[in-house]
C-alpha cells in the first residue's frame, strides 16, 4: 500500500475503501487489472495516443520531459505517474491538470463499486481510475509511466501504444523482477507492442541483447541509442537520427543524467508518427520542464526558514545505486569541491551501502531519519554504514530534528533516500508538486 491520505473526506472515503478491498501489496500480474477494467467497459481501449516509460530510473523525468514538449506544441495531454509525493492527485494529470479531488473522488467510487472479489491492488485501482477518466476527457495524447517492471505492471494493459521506451536500466525491485540487470531487462522490456516502436538508451551488450530478444519476439521495432538515434552533450544537447539533427537547450533540471532522460523523450516523440512535435517544441521541454524531488532546489519555506540564510537545501527522492551515482554527480556539480550535510531515510528494502557509496566523498556529515509509516531501514542501521565509509553520522527522529544542529551558519544540505521522505519534506516546506 502507498499509505495515501487526503484533506478531502470524499477522496478520503474512497482511500478508506480502497485499504479494506485491497490485498495491501503488488502482486504483479494482468488479470487482474483486466476484469476490473473490463467490470468498466474497458476504457484502456479509448486511450488517446499513449506513450509509454518504463526504466529503473529516470522515466518519471522522461514522462515529464514528454509531456512537457506535447504540451508546448499546444496539445492537451494526459499523464499517469507514481507515486505521489503529497497528493494522491498527483498520479492523475487530466488534459493538463492535476485532477480535482470532486472527480477524483467520483472516479474512484465508480471503480470500487465494481472491484469487489477481484482482489485489486491499490496501484491497479488507481490504474483503472486514470484509464477511466483518460477515456472520457477529450485530449490528444497520453504519457503513461510503468509502476513497477513493464510485462506484468498494471499499466501494460494498452494494446497499441504510439511509442514505448525504456529509460536507463539497473537493479532494483528484486524479489519482483529478478536479481539480475538481465533479468530486469527483460521484464522492463515486456512493454515491448507488435509493430510499435520501442526506444532505448544504450545498455551493457548483454543487456542489450536481452531487450533486442524481446523486441524482436514481441515484433516491436527497436530504435537503440548509438544505432538509431544519437545524443551528445556540450554547451547544447545535440540529437540526431534518420531523420535529421536538431540542437536543444540542455535541461533546467539538475544533473548531468536529465540530459538522457530529454535525449530519450526526444527520440520516442521522432520515432512515432501518431502525434506530430516540433523542434521547437522539443528546445522549449528543455528548458521549462520542472520535476518535483530530482534534485531539486527547495525554496523559502517553513523547513529552510529554520536554516540561516544563504543555505542551500537539495532534495531527491533517488533510492538505488545507480539513482546514487547520477544524483552524486550532480549534487559534486552544485557543490564545486565544496561538501554537503546530508539527511538520509530509506525503505528497508533498499540497498542501503550501495546507495551511500557514491555520496561519501561529498558527505560532511549524514544524519539518518526514520520514514514515517513505511517499512524503512533503522536510522542506527544507516549511520552505522555511513561511519564506514568514512562519514560522520548521527540520527534524528525527523528531517526536522535533523536539520536544527544545522542553523548556525550558511550550510549546503541534500535530503535524499526515498520518495515518500521527499514527500515529507515538500509538505512540511509548503511545496506542494503542481
Amino acid at each position: 500500500m502507498d499509505h495515501a491520505t487526503s484533506t478531502s473526506p470524499a477522496v478520503q472515503a474512497q482511500l478508506d475503501r480502497l485499504t479494506m478491498l485491497s490485498p495491501g501489496a503488488d502482486i504483479l500480474g494482468l488479470a487482474r487489472i483486466a476484469q476490473l477494467l473490463a467490470r468498466l467497459g474497458d476504457p484502456h481501449l479509448r486511450l488517446p495516443p499513449v506513450f509509454h516509460v518504463a526504466g529503473t530510473n529516470g522515466k518519471g523525468s522522461t514522462c515529464a520531459f514528454l509531456r512537457s514538449a506535447l504540451e508546448a506544441e499546444g496539445y492537451r495531454v494526459h499523464a499517469y505517474t507514481s507515486p505521489h509525493l503529497v497528493r494522491f492527485n498527483e498520479r492523475i494529470r487530466v488534459a493538463g491538470q492535476l485532477i480535482e479531488d470532486e472527480p477524483l473522488a467520483t472516479v474512484m467510487a465508480r471503480v470500487l463499486d465494481v472491484a469487489e472479489g477481484i482482489g485489486a491492488s491499490f496501484f491497479e485501482v488507481s490504474t483503472a481510475a486514470a484509464f477511466l477518466m483518460f477515456s472520457e476527457v477529450a485530449a490528444d495524447a497520453c504519457v503513461i509511466e510503468v509502476g513497477l517492471g513493464g510485462r506484468l505492471d498494471a499499466t501494460n494493459v494498452v494494446v497499441d501504444p504510439a511509442v514505448c521506451g525504456i529509460a536507463q536500466l539497473g537493479i532494483d525491485h528484486q524479489s519482483f523482477l529478478g536479481d539480475t540487470a538481465v533479468a530486469i531487462a527483460r521484464e522492463k522490456a515486456g512493454i515491448a507492442k507488435p509493430g510499435r516502436p520501442l526506444v532505448t538508451l544504450a545498455y551493457t551488450d548483454d543487456v542489450a541483447r536481452a531487450v533486442a530478444e524481446v523486441a524482436d519476439t514481441a515484433g516491436a521495432a527497436l530504435h537503440i541509442e548509438g544505432r538509431d538515434w544519437t545524443a551528445l552533450v556540450s554547451d547544447t544537447l545535440a540529437y540526431a537520427d534518420a531523420r535529421g539533427s536538431l540542437d536543444t537547450p540542455l535541461p533546467a533540471l539538475s544533473g548531468g543524467h536529465q540530459a538522457r532522460n530529454l535525449a530519450l523523450a526526444t527520440a520516442m516523440l521522432r520515432h512515432q508518427d501518431r502525434v506530430p512535435v516540433s523542434s521547437a517544441a522539443l528546445a522549449t521541454a528543455a528548458t521549462t520542464t520542472r520535476w518535483p524531488a530530482r534534485m531539486q532546489r527547495l525554496g523559502d519555506g517553513p523547513l529552510v526558514a529554520t536554516l540561516a540564510p544563504g543555505s542551500r537545501v537539495w532534495l531527491d527522492g533517488g533510492h538505488n545505486p545507480a539513482a546514487a551515482d547520477a544524483v552524486a554527480d550532480a549534487l559534486r556539480q552544485v557543490l564545486g569541491g565544496a561538501r554537503a550535510h546530508l539527511v538520509v531515510g530509506m525503505l528497508a528494502n533498499k540497498d542501503a551501502a550501495g546507495f551511500l557509496a557514491p555520496f561519501a566523498s561529498l558527505a560532511a556529515s549524514l544524519t539518518a531519519v526514520p520514514i514515517p509509516g513505511h517499512d524503512h531501514h533503522a536510522p542506527d542501521h544507516l549511520a552505522e554504514i555511513a561511519r564506514g565509509l568514512g562519514v560522520p553520522a548521527t540520527t534524528a527522529a525527523d528531517v526536522s530534528a535533523a536539520l536544527r544542529p544545522l542553523a548556525d551558519a550558511p550550510v549546503d544540505i541534500a535530503i535524499l533516500g526515498s520518495l515518500y521522505l521527499a514527500g515529507e519534506v515538500l509538505r512540511d516546506n509548503d511545496e506542494l508538486p503542481d
